[in-house]
């Protein structure tokens, strides 16, 4: 399965689509930036190899009225989440094999596993109430 590029026209498919329990995998990038141009073979291929799992890219410029607040420190920057609760959020190597195990890491997690790590600091409840990709596709 390829992943999904967010836009203005597809916001109600992918906030469709990322309804339910499955793992959403958010890579935040811009198109300016050559690590993120290179990165993006390395996203569709992990894209391919989680075909159970929604990927999703967005180009923090074009789609700032919904990412504009999130403090995109460095790209590439994930978002991992399970249904309501942010399992990971901030600047990955853009290494296809540290992707992937964080990906499977999240993956093996029980919901409650989640929901313990999620509360467990002041940076992941900040997650919890500002990176919500559910959330932020309401806008």
């Amino acid at each position: 399965m390829q992943s999904l590029t967010l836009d203005s026209d597809n916001r109600a498919a992918i906030g469709a689509a990322i309804q339910g329990d499955s793992l959403i995998v958010a890579c935040l990038c811009a198109a300016w930036c050559g690590t993120c141009s290179s990165y993006r073979a390395t996203f569709e291929e992990l894209a391919t190899r989680h075909p159970d799992k929604t990927f999703v890219w967005i180009d923090i410029e074009d789609q700032a009225d919904v990412v504009g607040d999130l403090d995109v420190d460095n790209f590439p920057t994930l978002l991992v989440q399970r249904g309501d609760t942010v399992a990971f959020f901030g600047t990955m190597l853009p290494d296809g094999l540290v992707a992937d195990r964080l990906v499977q890491a999240q993956a093996a997690a029980t919901p409650d596993e989640l929901a313990h790590l999620a509360a467990s600091s002041e940076e992941r409840r900040a997650w919890q109430r500002d990176c919500n990709l559910r959330v932020l596709l309401e806008v």
